[in-house]
């Protein structure tokens, strides 16, 4: 496995004949990997599955864990087929039971009657990702309210060693996921009391950190103050109208409380820390037979879609697997749903039958249709840029789409759309930040005339994709 560099130099990119320096902070390599995945699945299977909770006190037995029909070929099927990239699976949570053999805890599958203990759900799933050609992520709940030494200096060596099982043994892994919920009540091996952690400072975050870019180079990291990425600040599915990726990183920290002041990001942020938009599509986390009817409607989860990836940010879609060991059939019809509504709403691109100009400049269509981020048309100006788009004929359109090359830096402050209505320009959005990509979502408009204005700018523009849709409903 090779090892991932941030880019310590300048970057330089060629287009037009011209090159740019870089708007620092810039993504590194594995951050560039990742944001091109935009979409995919958690899956939240475990204990509670079959305790009917969403956070285990710790105490529960190893024999209460006992799926029936366990397929994790069916779960990556079923994600693959709903259009997801990857899958981060829910290895151990806040109650401490493991879904692998770990030869550090009694606490795991391997005391369990599924497969008469000797099961490893993480191997199974890794397996299945290769199968259906998925990325496989890891969630590792720093909490552990079964564990006897939580709270003590030991228990953080024993959560490495958990880690590095992870770490070493299922392959590449792209993205290992910490929760900021830790310190509490809890079962800890029997003392039922409660613990209370300093989140700054006892985990020592910074050598675990070196220890997953020692063994998964290329995996990014997550958590409320990344340092790969960063959480939205809300499990409803939206990121903020302005979102920057850039941040202080000094300012965050795990577990930190009114996290959501910190959703925006901060446009003179030190470091690139993008946000990772989490939502289940039912009510909650894990499976519970009460919520069979309650999962998100289409369109619940089509507006979650452009207010996650159109605003700047990925989306992870939690999929509770119920006590089958099974993707529940009711949650398999809604997100193969969803990916029918998007393939067809953006598989035909008006902006492929137009003509486009830069500030009454014309420019070639094909730099900002062909879906690479590095190929990108700029301006000579910073601030006050006009982009003007002539369709061929009049189109009935719904969805527009603008991204950034991020690569070299977020740049884009303020932005109006507009769109030609009976010979008058129509304010149809007035925005801040565009970055990796930008949705914007109308009622549907017989159009032929359109302009993007770019107001304010950090630095020159450097357009990346721009796209013209009619939605599927």
């Amino acid at each position: 496995m090779k090892n991932i560099l941030s880019s310590l130099v300048i970057i330089i990119l060629f287009s037009c004949n011209q090159s740019y320096e870089p708007v620092k902070p810039i993504p590194s390599e594995r951050q560039k990997i990742w944001q091109e995945m935009e979409y995919y699945a958690f899956i939240h299977f475990n204990m509670n599955t079959f305790t009917n909770m969403e956070w285990g006190f710790g105490d529960e037995s190893p024999s209460t864990f006992n799926p029936t029909e366990l397929d994790t070929d069916q779960w990556a099927r079923i994600i693959k087929e709903s259009g997801m990239k990857g899958i981060i699976i829910t290895a151990k949570h806040h109650d401490g039971f493991s879904l692998w053999p770990s030869k550090y805890s009694e606490h795991s599958v391997k005391n369990s009657p599924w497969n008469k203990g000797k099961g490893d759900l993480i191997k199974d799933l890794e397996n299945s990702c290769k199968k259906y050609d998925l990325k496989l992520g890891i969630y590792l709940s720093p909490w552990d309210r079964n564990h006897p030494d939580y709270g003590k200096e030991s228990y953080i060596k024993y959560f490495r060693n958990q880690l590095t099982e992870l770490l070493t043994n299922y392959g590449e892994i792209f993205e290992v996921w910490f929760d900021g919920a830790n310190g509490g009540s809890g079962y800890y091996g029997g003392a039922n009391d409660v613990r209370k952690v300093d989140k700054k400072t006892y985990y020592d975050w910074e050598n675990t950190h070196k220890l997953i870019r020692k063994h998964q180079p290329n995996a990014v990291i997550f958590s409320d103050a990344g340092p790969d990425i960063r959480w939205v600040g809300n499990e409803k599915g939206y990121a903020s109208k302005t979102t920057w990726s850039n941040i202080y990183r000094d300012s965050l920290y795990g577990g930190m409380p009114d996290y959501y002041k910190f959703s925006s990001g901060q446009e003179f942020g030190t470091h690139f820390i993008p946000t990772e938009t989490d939502v289940s599509i039912r009510p909650g986390w894990y499976y519970h037979p009460e919520e069979d009817n309650k999962v998100k409607s289409l369109d619940k989860l089509i507006d979650i879609y452009f207010n996650s990836i159109g605003l700047n940010s990925s989306l992870l879609l939690n999929i509770p697997v119920d006590k089958r060991g099974l993707i529940h059939e009711n949650d398999a019809l809604r997100m193969l749903e969803l990916n029918k509504f998007l393939k067809n709403t953006f598989n035909k691109n008006f902006i492929e039958e137009s003509e486009i100009n830069f500030n009454n400049k014309s420019h070639p269509i094909n730099k900002i249709i062909d879906k690479k981020i590095n190929t990108f048309c700029p301006f000579k100006l910073k601030n006050n840029n006009i982009i003007n788009i002539t369709l061929k004929n009049e189109k009935i359109v719904d969805v527009f789409e603008i991204s950034e090359n991020i690569n070299l830096g977020q740049r884009i402050k303020e932005f109006v759309f507009e769109i030609k209505v009976n010979e008058k320009w129509v304010t149809v959005e007035k925005g801040t930040t565009v970055g990796k990509k930008r949705l914007i979502k109308f009622e549907p408009l017989i159009v032929k005339d359109l302009r993007f204005t770019i107001v304010d700018s950090k630095d020159i523009p450097l357009i990346s994709e721009l796209g013209l849709y009619k939605s599927s409903k």
